[in-house]
């Protein structure tokens, strides 16, 4: 579908299909400063380094399991008519190098990742053997003839030495954590978290501690929107609500594009009298780079830009509002800090459900993903209009629906755009 030209007597939208409003924002995306943390802070930070294998892993021969080390080539031959006697010379718990060599007709008692000795070549489980005590030595007898390597993990069998790791623009969690304190890195460059100023427009907010008021609803956007900021990798400052006021909207944008590296709003960017975000970014204060996008919902969905900053002013509707973040905001905030592939990431599947609407624009359908019999399905959850805001939290996917003269039915396949 080319971009289509929507006209209302007060803006003058222009709808920009999605991936071109991305590709637009993306133009003022920059990796920003970088900072170094102690590796226990690191979780959830964007890795902002090259971290390559400083040796190999593992760095020495370790036993997969408890046993006894022998030489290999003692087994030859034997079976349980004509098993072998070998006499233990040593044993070895995790931690200790033995100095014992093992030479044909011994064998050691060895722990599970202990250090094999030098000498032997194999591990043999203990539940394979016998053993008993001959002339007041140990002896540990066995019944099967044992390969050369078994049970024994090698240097290097999962890096080695120089082989790289991990790059820059990943997040870091439980998985890169253990690899960086495996290789003894106790400090990691990490990109600083872009801080993202937020506040919600109109007179009819309240604050989440204030009792309801007829006419007025709290102002849960601004709260799912740190949320999602924080998902992101961002840091997110909350502002205080703005009446319907141009001024003082004005006023207060400015203030927070010169304090943070990004503003986001909610509310006040459809065609109504009052909506003064919309009125805000066609003035001279900033450079609107779109006020209209080719998606439901949210295609009120409006960016400019001010000295290279960004400016999101997202519909006031929580559906919308959550929607644009994910597609328009979570990807600049990973773009600022190095991600390479900072998009939503996208599955294909099976559509779980009819889906009648008929769309003019691409809709984003909040969805659950269920696996049934190998296969992936995305069911949409219930009502999905704008202005719904109880399906974010039973979501976990997007279905993204192209424009169509009829609706989709159960078993289609469909693109989805996961968001957990």
């Amino acid at each position: 579908m080319t971009d289509s030209i929507y006209d209302s007597s007060k803006f003058k939208r222009k709808a920009l299909q999605v991936s071109v409003a991305q590709s637009m924002i993306s133009q003022y995306i920059n990796a920003g400063d970088i900072e170094t943390v102690r590796l226990q802070e690191s979780h959830g930070r964007t890795l902002a380094q090259e971290i390559s294998a400083p040796h190999p892993y593992p760095h020495f021969r370790r036993s997969g399991m408890d046993g006894y080390a022998i030489r290999s080539a003692d087994t030859d031959g034997c079976n349980s008519d004509q098993p072998i006697w070998l006499e233990v010379i040593d044993e070895i718990p995790c931690g200790k190098v033995s100095d014992k060599i093992i030479i044909s007709g011994t064998a050691s008692r060895i722990m599970t990742g202990a250090q094999v000795p030098e000498g032997a070549d194999a591990v043999v489980m203990f539940e394979m053997t016998e053993v008993r005590e001959e002339k007041g030595k140990s002896i540990v007898g066995l019944k099967r003839s044992i390969e050369v390597g078994k049970n024994i993990t090698p240097i290097g069998l999962e890096l080695q030495a120089g082989e790289l790791i991990l790059s820059p623009g990943i997040k870091i969690s439980a998985g890169e954590i253990s690899v960086l304190a495996t290789f003894g890195i106790h400090h990691v460059a990490v990109y600083r978290r872009p801080r993202v100023a937020i506040f919600s427009t109109g007179s009819e907010l309240l604050s989440v501690e204030e009792p309801l008021q007829p006419g007025k609803i709290r102002n849960s956007n601004t709260w799912m929107l740190a949320s999602q900021v924080i998902e992101a990798g961002g840091e997110p400052v909350i502002l205080d609500a703005i009446m319907d006021d141009l001024s003082l909207a004005r006023e207060k944008v400015e203030y927070a594009l010169n304090q943070y590296d990004m503003v986001v709003t909610s509310g006040g960017v459809s065609v109504g009298d009052y909506d003064i975000m919309g009125d805000l970014v066609r003035g001279d204060s900033v450079e609107m780079l779109y006020n209209k996008v080719a998606m439901r919902p949210g295609s009120v969905t409006t960016a400019a830009v001010k000295e290279g900053k960004l400016l999101f002013a997202l519909s006031g509707n929580p559906g919308a509002c959550f929607v644009g973040c994910e597609l328009f905001v979570r990807p600049s905030i990973r773009g600022m800090m190095g991600d390479q592939n900072p998009y939503l990431p996208e599955w294909s599947g099976t559509l779980g459900a009819d889906y009648p609407k008929i769309n003019s624009f691409t809709r984003y359908v909040r969805a659950k993903v269920e696996i049934r019999d190998g296969v992936i399905y995305a069911i949409p959850k219930g009502v999905d209009e704008s202005g719904v805001m109880i399906t974010i939290k039973d979501s976990d996917c997007l279905i993204v629906v192209p424009p169509a003269q009829e609706g989709l039915k159960s078993g289609a396949k469909v693109r989805m755009l996961m968001l957990k």
